[in-house]
């Protein structure tokens, strides 16, 4: 895809559908639990092909390139007594780890084997009644396979009691998982490193429907905050709320703080304007650790690659074990952009900057954020997007969004 050099319209507003991780999580509960209507879910390729593995009697599901799903239907399908399940993804799921929460979910008495490389997906499930409450997970993988744990414990017979070792990673969306299995009446608690989630007591909940209009997805407003840092024009987003469950929300003080975008916050509307601040004094160089919001990094480099303030950004080990290697993808493109980088198993440093001379063709790696984070880069020159139909994956509406608010 070409996209040629442009520049912001002023006061566009932009719908982003909703969020990802929320919905994600209700079609999980809504499975298990009942009792819940859900409104304005995601329309991404994963939440899609969550909603038909839920809704499949098949017993060979394939969720592609979903890493959520993948996380999430391991533990569904562990306690779905009687039924046997084959898990399986794309050629770069199958070099996803999944052991850590195939390990927890074992020790809970789950019958799961692997297919073909151990630790690694396709999996065959047995689903199984799970009497055991006691868990051990590394605190410092992907929350998601925390978080999947956690959305089965008030299924189970007895009380979930998960044990964190060492450095927690992405803690919002844990707070998340934990604050909508209280919204639906499954009690839980969190002390120091250890999660104690107790058993649904059917008897105690009320029958009505529990109505859950989903916000929208800050992961992908982050690509609005790149153009607005860029463009220094407003961007208006519908369906945000100013406090958020969503660990990403912490795009309003990066962007504020690093780029001088103010988020203004009209709560009647549920709308938020993403407003320039015209003589703001930028940052000599930008430190950041980003182990609580690590999804947003890519829009975060790419930002300040275009504006050439130098950066330094830690907390991001789980990017390696993404839809691609996301550091070593970033460092690659960062580079057609006009940024020398240094990466490490966890951190990303602008080495130094230079003027660009050749067209740019920036790869996705099959990676739909690289896709996205990047494309803000035509307010500066034109470039070409390899494979941009990637952004199905979380954001299929990206680029007719995208192309309405530039002229």
């Amino acid at each position: 895809m070409l996209l040629k050099k442009s520049t912001l319209k002023p006061n566009e507003t932009i719908q982003i559908n909703g969020s990802k991780s929320i919905s994600n999580r209700l079609l999980i509960l809504g499975k298990l639990f009942g009792n819940i209507l859900s409104e304005n879910l995601s329309d991404s390729q994963d939440t899609q092909l969550l909603q038909q593995a839920l809704n499949s009697d098949s017993d060979h599901i394939d969720i592609h390139h979903a890493g959520t799903a993948m996380r999430f239907l391991t533990a569904f399908f562990a306690i779905q007594e009687g039924r046997t399940v084959t898990l399986t993804g794309s050629d770069r799921m199958k070099q996803r780890p999944i052991k850590p929460l195939v390990d927890a979910l074992q020790d809970l008495g789950a019958e799961i084997y692997y297919l073909e490389n151990d630790g690694f997906p396709p999996l065959k499930i047995i689903g199984k009644n799970l009497r055991k409450s006691l868990v051990t997970i590394p605190a410092n993988i992907s929350s998601q396979f925390i978080s999947a744990l956690m959305l089965i414990g008030g299924a189970l017979e007895n009380d979930l009691v998960i044990n964190l070792t060492g450095e927690i990673t992405s803690r919002p969306y844990l707070e998340m998982t934990l604050k909508m299995l209280r919204t639906i009446g499954i009690e839980n608690f969190w002390e120091g490193n250890t999660i104690h989630i107790l058993p649904d007591i059917q008897s105690e909940k009320s029958s009505h429907l529990l109505r859950f209009v989903v916000e929208s997805d800050w992961s992908s407003a982050s690509y609005f905050y790149s153009l607005a840092a860029i463009g220094r024009e407003c961007i208006n987003l519908q369906s945000f709320r100013q406090h958020s469950l969503q660990g990403d929300s912490a795009l309003k003080e990066i962007y504020w703080e690093n780029f001088g975008v103010n988020t203004i916050s009209e709560g009647a509307e549920s709308k938020i304007s993403l407003l320039p601040e015209h003589y703001f004094s930028f940052p000599e160089k930008i430190m950041l650790d980003m182990n609580k919001c690590p999804d947003i990094a890519q829009t975060v480099c790419v930002t300040a690659t275009i504006l050439k303030i130098p950066f330094e950004i830690s907390g991001l080990h789980t990017l390696k074990v993404k839809e691609t290697d996301r550091l070593l993808a970033l460092k690659n493109e960062l580079f057609k952009i006009g940024c020398i980088a240094e990466i490490t198993d966890d951190s990303i440093t602008s080495h130094k900057f230079f003027e660009i001379k050749e067209n740019v063709h920036i790869e996705t790696y099959n990676d739909h954020r690289m896709a996205m984070s990047f494309a803000p880069f035509c307010l500066v020159r034109e470039l070409y997007i390899e494979n941009e139909e990637v952004v199905k994956k979380s954001y299929p509406e990206f680029w007719n969004d995208f192309r309405q608010i530039l002229q």
